[in-house]
């Protein structure tokens, strides 16, 4: 298997590219490592592949906040500079310029 380097980082601001949802991101896994029952939940036509980086989120849509596991061949970098409003955001990172959050000393490994 080919070694594939991550698009995105800890703290980047993204959006999915056909659900309206964004957040921060938190976590990244070099390739899909979640369960298989969470994978077939995925309805086939719009199935990821599991050989790419997949991003754990800080998420949030209009109505609420979450955490999202998201592949990265649907993600985007999230370009509105609005302000996201996850509580646990505040926890883990302090805000920084142009769309980037970096994670607070004591949650950096």
């Amino acid at each position: 298997m080919k070694q594939r380097s991550a698009k995105f980082g800890i703290g980047d601001v993204v959006r999915h590219k056909f659900f309206p949802f964004r957040g921060v991101i938190f976590d990244v896994d070099p390739e899909f490592a979640n369960s298989e029952e969470w994978w077939n939940a995925i309805p086939a036509e719009v199935r990821p592949q599991k050989d790419q980086p997949f991003y754990h989120l800080l998420a949030e849509n209009s109505e609420t906040e979450y955490v999202a596991y998201v592949s990265e061949q649907n993600l985007e970098r999230d370009q509105s500079h609005e302000p996201l409003r996850n509580p646990q955001i505040q926890q883990i990172f302090e805000p920084q310029q142009s769309g980037h959050y970096k994670p607070k000393m004591n949650f950096a490994h």
